[in-house]
Formats: C-alpha cells, sequence, structure tokens
C-alpha cells in the first residue's frame, strides 16, 4: 500500500525551510524547489497521478510529493492541519464539506474525473464472477470493499450491493479495506475471493487480475473533484498542477486508467 506519512512529510518541510526560506516574490518553480509540492490524493489515483507528477516535474521543475490514502481520512488530516496544498478527492462530496469550513479555495474547485467500481479477482482464481448476484450463488468466502465509513470508493461499494439486492446476504462475508488501495491488496495477496476496487488500479494490476465493470446506475456517481488548500505557501504551484491535471497531457493519462473525464460519456 503506498501511503506516505504526515510525519515525513513534516519533516521534508523542516528540512527544506531550515536552510531556505521561500520569499514573497519566488516563482512557482523556485519556490517548490525548496519546498515540494504537497498533493493528498485519493488511493484510486496512485497510479495515474505517480505519471502525472513525473510528468507535471519534467515539465515546470516543480517536485510533488503524494500522500495516497482514503478521501475521508485525508479530509479529516487537513481539517486538522495537515500540511497540504492541493487535494484530489474520489468525491466532490468530500471537497464540499472543506468548501464549507473554509478550507480551500473557492475558485480552484474542479471535477477532473468519474471513476467505475469493477469486480476484481486474482487470475489464477477458480472463482467465474461477472454479476453482483454471482456473489451469494458461488462458493465465496470473503469480499473486499472499502470501509464506506470513509472511503468513496466504499461507499459505491456498499450503494451497489444495496442496489443489486445482495447487501444483507453479503455482509458476514465482508472484509474492509482502510483504502481502495488495500482492499485490491487483500485479493491480490489472496486474503478475499473477490474485491470491489476501482477501475483504475484494476488496469493497473494488469494480466494478475481479471475483471468486470460494476453497471454505474447501481451507485452515485463518483465524480472526483480537487481544489487548491487555503492558506498553502505555494498557491501559484498548486493552481499549475491542478490544470495540469485537467490539461491535454493530464487527461491522456487519467483516460488510460479508465476514469471518465468530465465531458465524456460513461464506458458500459
Amino acid at each position: 500500500m503506498v501511503v506516505r506519512l504526515w510525519i515525513l512529510v513534516v519533516l521534508i518541510i523542516g528540512c527544506c525551510a531550515c536552510t531556505n526560506s521561500p520569499s514573497s516574490t519566488a516563482s512557482p518553480t523556485s519556490e517548490t524547489s525548496r519546498n515540494p509540492l504537497l498533493v493528498a490524493a485519493a488511493s484510486d489515483l496512485i497510479p495515474a497521478f505517480e505519471e502525472l507528477g513525473a510528468l507535471f516535474t519534467a515539465q515546470t521543475g516543480v517536485a510533488v510529493v503524494f500522500n495516497f490514502g482514503s478521501t475521508g481520512q485525508l479530509a479529516q488530516q487537513i481539517e486538522q492541519g495537515a500540511p497540504v496544498d492541493v487535494f484530489a478527492a474520489a468525491n466532490v462530496s468530500f471537497i464540499n464539506t472543506l468548501q464549507s469550513a473554509g478550507l480551500v479555495l473557492e475558485d480552484s474547485i474542479m471535477t477532473y474525473a468519474f471513476g467505475r467500481l469493477t469486480l476484481w479477482t486474482r487470475s489464477d482464481s477458480p472463482v467465474q464472477i461477472t454479476t453482483l448476484e454471482d456473489l451469494i450463488q458461488l462458493d465465496i468466502q470473503r469480499i473486499a470493499i472499502a470501509n464506506p465509513e470513509h472511503a468513496p470508493y466504499g461507499i459505491a461499494a456498499r450503494e451497489a450491493l444495496q442496489s443489486a439486492g445482495v447487501w444483507e446476504a453479503v455482509q458476514p462475508q465482508l472484509i474492509f479495506g482502510e483504502n481502495i488501495a488495500q482492499t485490491l491488496q487483500y485479493a491480490e495477496t489472496g486474503n478475499v475471493d473477490v474485491a470491489l476496487v476501482a477501475l483504475s488500479l484494476s488496469i493497473a494490476a494488469g494480466e494478475s487480475g481479471r475483471w468486470v465493470l460494476i453497471p454505474d446506475t447501481l451507485h452515485n456517481p463518483l465524480q472526483q473533484t480537487l481544489a487548491v488548500i487555503k492558506g498553502t505557501q505555494h498557491e501559484a504551484a498548486a493552481r499549475q498542477f491542478a490544470l495540469f491535471v485537467n490539461s491535454d497531457a493530464g487527461r491522456a493519462v487519467m483516460q488510460r486508467f479508465g476514469f471518465i473525464l468530465p465531458d465524456e460519456k460513461p464506458m458500459e
């Protein structure tokens, strides 16, 4: 599971601040060459944003440090004062909450993608699953979903299972991941038989697994939204990164990992 602990981020900032104190007139590139841009991002973004971050740095010279995790937990860290410049959430509701608390720059809020859910099994698994109803028709012992208490993909998974009429039946088999990346890890390691995970992570997993799309009509849209955090010391660079996600280069990466762009029709 790829998670950067905030204590490490604070240490990075502290070390940089000891040797270089940015001036108010510093350019985005010179400023963030001393103190990297800190981006808190939902775990479904790991493969796409790691690639985007490298591209952004190559084009701008601005270093980017990511903290990937559950959207709800990241939002809580921001509310508690975590040193974040940009927050890329897996659902707009968490951005709205931070907006109501006055913690984001309102004119920076933008939807950058819509996410999709899949049913994922290991390639060597004997389980052949194609629908949510198969979860109660086949010999499946353990099912992983992200924790719906704080993970948007977990909320969507619960909604889909409820819409399919199998939520009550599968509850005894459910294993909750702290975020959607950990949820996939449970299935990859064989600790569960099947997982409901983000399409982006299913694509990134390659031939290690088999997956089928869950109809997005079974759950509320995963409207993935980002915002620049109010009070950031790197506002110019933060806005630059936010725009880069929705640039042609950024959109190409997001599409490759299965994200539906705001102006696109969902895949079937």
